[in-house]
């Protein structure tokens, strides 16, 4: 039994406002944190109690590796946390520990392997240069938010998802309300009890049928797999949908992460200028700014201990809260030489933007793929691109879990 001594004195307890913040800025209360030590302890605007905070790299990959550490029990724990509501749905495969959550993540494997993904490289290409076309088309300046790095991501998801196009405005819709904390819990809720209703309808009327391409979804789509699952007895329907909101919802968030990409390309014009002369350093590029880039704000989900554990000096007890900072990890002097610099040829890079252990993102290679066309359609298709407002004028999303730019206006040559 581990025992607190001299040494494992627990820190105070830190408040974490989350404040809403402009830019790709590093968040100054999460700085000040790391500088305190590799564990702190916080409290986040909602919820209750306090939690652990989990900084160090090789600390946050071991936390979240270790089986020691729950994610299905903070179903039980009101856990302070970022948003006044719970994300996931109720057997959500976020929210499953081994050996559901490897059961429920295997009846959609099929959709995100790497042959999966490059099947639907032509299709994504196809959408984007539709897109791109149009504003063109109809000339500068343009939104490339609203035109471009909002209906690309979520024309894609739904794609692979198996959702219909004349169903995709409302699935949007009901995706930004929930992940805004700004809306309030009531309105956020609604919004996903709404989305889990028309997740679970899908799912029904996909049981058993073959998939008519606008009705029931394609055999190879998420829907139409886990319908088959379904069918299969091998989920439940609640694990079916709670599988197909988590990723569905997951999906747009290339929305907001490209959005910083692009922001830190148009205001760095010499970085741009050196990816648009060497394209065969964009994959390493964006590699970089996935671990550069703000991609949320302030921490995901929580874990709680299942025993006594020690991490970094400090004994996290049986039934205390745990978060690991990702955004921490990936600036890590001693994983990343220079961390607050954009090295475009940083290798290694093994950054933990989309994870780590078993909940490591199902979707990273469908968002890698999205990240790269949309960079090269900027650095391509666009001559000369620079903002259309001073960049000092652009908003970012208030109240937004997923940090990124509301609009970004820009002209072209």
């Amino acid at each position: 039994m581990l025992k607190d001594g001299p040494a494992t004195s627990r820190p105070p307890v830190t408040h974490w406002p989350a404040l809403d913040l402009d830019g790709v800025d590093f968040d100054p209360v999460l700085a000040e944190l790391m500088r305190a030590g590799p564990i702190s302890r916080i409290t986040l605007p909602n919820g209750s109690g306090w939690a652990w905070l989990v900084c160090r790299y090789d600390d946050v990959r071991m936390v979240a590796n270790d089986p020691r550490f729950s994610r299905k029990l903070v179903m039980e724990h009101d856990v302070t946390r970022l948003a006044p509501h719970f994300i996931p749905a109720p057997g959500a495969v976020g929210l499953q520990d081994p050996p559901d959550h490897t059961r429920l993540r295997r009846t959609v494997a099929a959709a995100f392997t790497t042959a999966g993904v490059e099947r639907l490289r032509t299709r994504a290409q196809q959408m984007l240069d539709g897109l791109v076309d149009a504003i063109l088309r109809d000339g500068p300046p343009a939104d490339l938010t609203e035109r471009l790095l909002a209906p690309f991501p979520l024309a894609v998801v739904c794609e692979l998802m198996g959702v219909p196009e004349r169903d995709r405005p409302q699935v949007h819709e009901w995706t930004a309300m929930i992940l805004s904390s700004a809306q309030g819990a009531e309105r956020s809720e609604q919004a996903k009890t709404r989305m889990c209703g028309y997740l679970g309808e899908r799912l029904r009327a996909g049981r058993g049928a073959a998939g008519d391409g606008g009705g029931a979804g394609e055999a190879g789509d998420v829907i139409g797999l886990l319908a088959a699952a379904v069918e299969a007895g091998e989920v439940t329907e609640e694990e079916a949908v709670g599988v197909a909101l988590l990723l569905q919802i997951g999906g747009e968030a290339v929305t907001n992460n490209v959005g910083n990409m692009v922001y830190i390309l148009l205001t760095r014009p010499e970085l741009m200028d050196e990816l648009r002369a060497a394209p065969e350093l964009r994959p390493t590029a964006v590699n970089e700014l996935l671990r550069y880039i703000p991609h949320r704000n302030s921490v995901g989900l929580s874990r709680i201990a299942l025993e006594d554990v020690e991490v970094a000096g400090q004994v996290i007890r049986a039934g205390e809260a745990v978060y690991v900072s990702y955004l921490a990890a990936n600036r890590d002097p001693e994983v990343f030489p220079d961390p607050d610099e954009i090295r475009p040829d940083r290798t290694p890079n093994a950054h933990v933007s989309f994870g780590y252990g078993p909940h490591f993102c199902p979707g990273n290679m469908l968002a890698r793929m999205e990240s790269e066309l949309l960079v090269n359609a900027l650095l391509d298709r666009f001559p000369d691109p620079r903002f259309a407002v001073p960049a000092a004028e652009l908003g970012w999303r208030p109240g937004a879990l997923i940090r990124g730019p509301e609009a970004l206006p820009v002209t072209w040559s």
